[in-house]
């Protein structure tokens, strides 16, 4: 496992689930989900985390993000008006606060994750993968700090078999692990549309 550097100041919206050091979460799409796309979110050593739950009737694949307690985080959708694809995160009042827009690329994918973190600051993050989406790196967009790594596990029984996704994400510490989750879900959607 990759271990990363703590970034200096806390990096996030989600004060209760920044990183307090290098953490890897497991994200399973469930299998036989009746919902849709939905996800097991743990961290390495099996402990849950997040539950995502998806919507199979929703235009805009709607997905909801949960902690285990099962509060209502924010729900992910679809922009369908965009010229890049776009998806969002809104909270539960319906108010849109995050956003990961992806830009055209030959040869890898890239996004840029927008939001506004606890502390007030403006915040964009930078995402990019490899061009089958197996794995992708997140940075600070201004610094190029790494906060994030996503590695897809690329032919396993799950995957072959019923077609679910398997990722392992490490975090950086002081680093919000409900929005690097977000973007990973942006990344399997993203991948999910080819």
């Amino acid at each position: 496992m990759v271990e990363l550097a703590p970034y200096p100041t806390p990096l996030g919206i989600f004060a209760p689930f920044f990183a307090r050091k290098s953490e890897t979460l497991v994200i399973k799409e469930k299998v036989l989900s009746l919902s849709g796309d939905s996800f097991d979110i743990k961290t390495v050593d099996g402990r849950p985390i997040f539950q995502v739950k998806g919507s199979a009737w929703s235009l805009s694949g709607r997905k909801m993000v949960c902690d285990m307690g099962g509060n209502h985080l924010f729900t992910i959708r679809k922009k369908h008006l965009a010229i890049h694809s776009t998806y969002y995160a809104e909270d539960p009042n319906g108010n849109q606060f995050f956003d990961v827009t992806s830009k055209f690329s030959i040869g890898s994918s890239k996004a840029y994750g927008n939001f506004v973190s606890a502390t007030g600051k403006q915040e964009r993050l930078f995402m990019k993968g490899d061009f089958f989406d197996r794995s992708a790196d997140i940075t600070d967009a201004a610094t190029k700090q790494p906060v994030a790594t996503i590695r897809r596990q690329f032919l396993n029984a799950r995957e072959l078999i019923a077609g679910q996704q398997t990722y392992e994400v490490t975090i950086a510490p002081n680093v919000d692990m409900a929005v690097i989750v977000a973007m990973c879900i942006c990344l399997d959607e993203k991948r999910n549309e080819k």
